[in-house]
């Protein structure tokens, strides 16, 4: 099955959110990634550190879909993209070599 990853960025409104208004996007969209594992979505998520491990770099997501459509289905409904709360891009990941993730891909070059 293909592999996507999203990624994003806090966009400057969200910024501009008090923290506790902040934390419950956070917190609603967490609620979102275990509903999504829940239901048997593969997935794997997360947000980014600096070097000091201050949170701000943005976050990953890695899943399983059938297609880029399905895929951006999916992403459509997090809430933090629902409320304009996030910059996003999403790609389809063609793994190569390594074995970090224990993740197949049946395509051949």
């Amino acid at each position: 099955m293909p592999i996507f990853i999203k990624t994003e960025q806090f966009t400057n409104e969200t910024y501009k959110l008090s923290i506790k208004h902040r934390k419950q996007f956070i917190e609603k969209h967490k609620n979102w990634v275990e509903s999504l594992s829940e239901k048997g979505k593969k997935l794997s998520s997360g947000y980014l550190v600096n070097q000091n491990h201050d949170p701000g770099g943005g976050g990953v997501l890695i899943f399983e879909a059938d297609s880029y459509d399905e895929a951006k289905r999916i992403i459509l409904t997090d809430p933090m993209i629902e409320n304009n709360l996030v910059s996003w891009n999403l790609h389809e990941w063609i793994p190569t070599a390594g074995k970090i993730l224990n993740l197949t891909n049946e395509e051949k070059f």
